[in-house]
């Protein structure tokens, strides 16, 4: 398979990269807006990524084979009509369609929340295929949950993956299937006597745990408990199951890890267990701030699922020419 050279847009820390690299891809190009993601990415990756990509001729980016990103949701101002290329103006979407026009990548790999699927009644996601299709792409897309991949963790995200229509993939695209491994949060848990533990410690005086605690693991959230009222934010799991969705938002005195009783404490995850439950190498730099921590991881894809779509993406375009006719 020949490896394929890529620009990592929307970039964040890095997800894409780490599951594009496991597979012997390189990066050409990355950009982000957030001075502290970049700041992340330049110390893990060792290249300082772009900043706002509105701003960044296409000319001036590189030629690259796959084009991938998170590009945040934006409703249309237009939708329906038969502006085309312009309809998306104003939009980040807009952004990968300018590069994508000048440069003719043979494929597009982009992600984006499961809520994408309804939002703005189902008119963002139609125009986002209708627009994608016009620029000569086959699009495939699906929702797929982390926890049936290998991540001890319930991640609900759609992905996009788009061939180049002249590359002629007659067999069609198929999303790898699920693998549903036996993973649990206690498998990312640090050493009970890390001290870093005892500030995520919560302890309080309307904290209710259930009599019964799961002995067998699951491959899903296994609730226990509540704090205060049980709103969201404020549940308690078991370790024996998986987390809940990592969040960089929300309120709740277990918000953006979830609460857990671990080893007869209840408490939020540390960053470095956020790292391991988002597929993150061991060894990958951490943000100086706890809180930027979480909001990065909320904000990442779960490598071990985007490095299985590669895999995918590879089989599929093996032996193919990835000349734009």
């Amino acid at each position: 398979m020949e490896k394929l050279r890529f620009i990592d847009l929307f970039c964040g820390i890095g997800g894409f990269r780490q599951a594009l690299g496991e597979n012997g891809h390189t990066c050409v190009f990355s950009s982000d807006l957030d001075p502290d993601a970049r700041l992340t990415y330049t110390e893990n990756f060792g290249e300082q990524p772009a900043g706002d990509l509105t701003q960044i001729p296409e000319r001036e980016i590189p030629a690259h084979d796959l084009l991938c990103g998170g590009f945040p949701c934006q409703p249309f101002s237009i939708s329906g009509n038969q502006g085309g290329f312009e309809d998306a103006r104003g939009t980040l979407l807009y952004e990968i369609l300018r590069i994508a026009r000048h440069h003719r990548p043979a494929v597009l790999f982009l992600e984006n929340v499961k809520n994408f699927l309804g939002h703005a009644e189902g008119r963002t996601l139609e125009t986002t295929v209708e627009l994608l299709d016009r620029l000569g792409y086959e699009v495939h897309y699906s929702v797929l949950n982390a926890s049936r991949y290998g991540v001890a963790q319930k991640r609900e995200r759609i992905y996009f993956v788009c061939f180049r229509k002249d590359l002629s993939i007659s067999s069609g695209y198929h999303f790898p299937e699920p693998t549903d491994q036996d993973v649990a949060v206690e498998d990312v848990l640090l050493s009970p006597n890390d001290p870093r533990l005892d500030e995520l410690v919560i302890e309080r005086d309307d904290l209710f745990l259930s009599s019964e605690f799961p002995v067998e693991r699951e491959n899903r959230p296994l609730r226990i408990g509540t704090v205060g009222k049980g709103g969201q934010g404020e549940r308690i799991y078991s370790p024996k199951g998986h987390a809940i969705t990592l969040s960089a938002f929300g309120g709740g005195i277990g918000a953006k890890t979830g609460m857990y009783l671990v080893d007869g404490r209840v408490r939020r995850l540390h960053p470095e267990e956020c790292r391991r439950l988002m597929g993150f190498s061991e060894g990958f730099r951490l943000h100086a701030r706890r809180n930027v921590c979480y909001k990065q991881f909320g904000n990442s894809v779960a490598v071990p699922v985007v490095s299985k779509i590669v895999s995918s993406i590879d089989r599929h375009l093996d032996g193919q020419s990835r000349q734009a006719a």
